[in-house]
């Protein structure tokens, strides 16, 4: 039994429902052996209707009782321990998912390939004449597939050899006598030749992008490279930095603490001195105090008057006995002094980690994206620009939430401070601008200059020291009534242009781009700035004050 169970293969002892060797195999009537659960389970599902053999459809009445086969059962546990054969390659039996072999009868195996010719799929077995005969050496052999039909003419019942080009659609060759009569049409195999053409020149493109692509991402991740280190170099070089602050705060502290301890010891000292002069004073006197005490006891009037005159004059203290007391008020000073560097360091701190924030948030490692095409592009980087009043001329009044500012007919009085332009009527915005901005200055003045500038220009002076582009620290497009002209170092660059109330401005701190822009239906290029900033930039506006009250310069909301 054993050297037969040898010879016999997984398939015989298998259930056909469940693909797998038989778990208490039960046989029905018709002949035919399945496993008792799937069997089972193939009835129940199917209970409307008659029972019937999976393979040969044999139907049944009444439903068969299902009884263990115990000879097969125990045939197939003898062959598991003597080792069944495993089914070979091309006997494989095709599953739901699987294309069938269209000539295996009753189960079928999986097709290996299929005929553009036959139409018909092919099992390993099945498809050997395809090799073998002459008759089939011209025949299309393709991976199996499911949608051999869709070569039929759904028109003729024919295959489809041709391309109608008119109707862009596969024909068969009767299809041109009528419903496609006098259409443009070749044979398939040539239309595939051409369109093949075509498929390999996109592929070629498909492929030059690839490799353009792939450039891309070995320069990205340079970058990230180079990002990472560059993150880790500054921690390393912030945190030492940071460190040497420390450190030297620390060493302060402990200077001002030695020192403090160092006067407190030698005020202490003093002061115990002093004490001790004042305790041996007090010794002194009590003794005294006790000598005349006891003088002034002695009932013998003689030796009373006889030790009297032999007393010594009180000697007077050499210590004034105005001392005045002021507790926890000797070092008041250094107190007051140490709450001084602390307030100072900070609005340091406090000024600069605004700097240093805004450094970090630039951060940009993307390439640099192109200047937008059109208002909405330009809007997705519009920022809210406020004025700073302590910036502000004298001539000029600041409204409309510091966006909007006005000429006077007459001086106006505001506090003195550092950052106040003296000389030309201008002034410039509170917000450091790096990245990328868009705003846009309404204005109706005759004479006036929208411009960016560093932070550190002078306040003081009239042109080239303070003005908006007259100086290296600022840019500033100056319009009248009929012209434009753009300023920067003092030199003047005319521009021809309709003349705008509206201006838009757009800022890329990183790329050194500065455009400015006519507003109005369309926008229109006025002027491009390329170059390098080597600061955070200030919004500012100036307005001619010379017989020009009332007239005014607003930054727009754009959000």
């Amino acid at each position: 039994m054993a050297q037969k169970g040898d010879q016999l293969d997984q398939e015989t002892f298998s259930c056909s429902i469940c693909l797998e060797v038989l778990k208490d195999p039960v046989a029905i009537p018709c002949g035919h052996s399945y496993c008792m659960n799937c069997i089972k389970s193939y009835w129940d599902e199917g209970e409307k209707k008659l029972p019937s053999c999976p393979q040969c459809r044999q139907t049944f009445i009444p439903k068969p009782a299902l009884v263990k086969n115990t000879m097969l059962a125990a045939l197939v546990e003898q062959l598991k321990k003597t080792g069944l054969q495993a089914a070979p390659a091309d006997h494989c039996y095709a599953g739901p998912e699987d294309v069938a072999c269209d000539v295996c009868p009753g189960r079928k195996l999986k097709a290996t390939k299929s005929c553009l010719v036959c139409l018909a799929s092919y099992c390993q077995k099945h498809l050997q004449p395809h090799h073998d005969s002459s008759t089939f050496k011209k025949h299309k052999l393709v991976d199996p597939s499911k949608n051999l039909q869709d070569n039929i003419c759904p028109r003729h019942g024919e295959v489809m050899k041709m391309f109608c080009r008119t109707d862009q659609k596969c024909i068969c060759y009767l299809c041109p006598v009528d419903e496609h009569k006098g259409h443009d049409t070749v044979s398939a195999a040539a239309e595939r030749t051409e369109r093949q053409r075509e498929v390999e020149v996109s592929r070629q493109q498909i492929q030059q992008q690839i490799q353009v692509r792939e450039k891309d991402v070995k320069l990205l991740q340079q970058e990230v490279e180079a990002v990472n280190q560059s993150a880790d170099k500054t921690v390393e070089d912030s945190e030492e930095m940071f460190t040497e602050l420390i450190s030297l705060l620390q060493k302060r502290s402990s200077d001002v603490k030695q020192q403090i301890r160092s006067q407190q010891e030698t005020e202490v000292r003093r002061v115990r001195e002093l004490e001790e002069k004042l305790q041996q004073e007090i010794t002194d006197l009590k003794r005294r105090d006790a000598e005349m005490k006891q003088l002034s006891d002695t009932e013998d009037h003689n030796q009373f008057l006889h030790s009297c005159p032999s007393l010594p004059p009180l000697s007077q203290s050499t210590h004034s006995s105005g001392f005045s007391i002021r507790p926890l008020r000797y070092f008041q000073d250094v107190t007051a002094a140490v709450s001084e560097v602390r307030g100072r360091l900070q609005d340091i701190l406090r000024d600069t980690w605004t700097n240093i924030s805004l450094t970090i948030t630039d951060v940009d490692v993307l390439l640099s994206e192109p200047e937008p095409t059109s208002r909405a592009g330009f809007l997705k980087y519009s920022c809210e620009i406020t004025l700073d009043p302590n910036t502000l001329h004298t001539w000029l009044l600041l409204s409309e939430e510091n966006r909007k500012v006005t000429v006077m007919n007459q001086e106006q009085f505001y506090s003195d401070h550092p950052d106040r332009f003296t000389g030309r009527p201008q002034v410039l915005s509170r917000e450091n601008l790096t990245g990328r901005h868009y705003w846009e200055v309404e204005t109706t003045a005759d004479r006036v200059g929208v411009a960016v500038s560093y932070k550190n220009i002078s306040r003081s002076g009239w042109w080239k020291e303070s003005g908006f582009g007259y100086n290296d620290k600022s840019w500033s497009l100056d319009f009248s009534s009929d012209s434009y002209v753009l300023c920067h170092n003092d030199i003047r660059t005319a521009i021809t242009a309709p003349r705008s109330s509206r201006i838009g401005v757009y800022l890329d701190h990183r790329a050194g781009v500065l455009s400015f822009y006519s507003v109005s239906r369309t926008m229109t290029l006025l002027q491009r700035v390329k170059t390098t900033f080597t600061q955070p930039l200030h919004a500012g506006v100036w307005v001619y004050s010379e017989f020009s009250s009332g007239e005014s310069v607003e930054f727009c909301k754009l959000k």
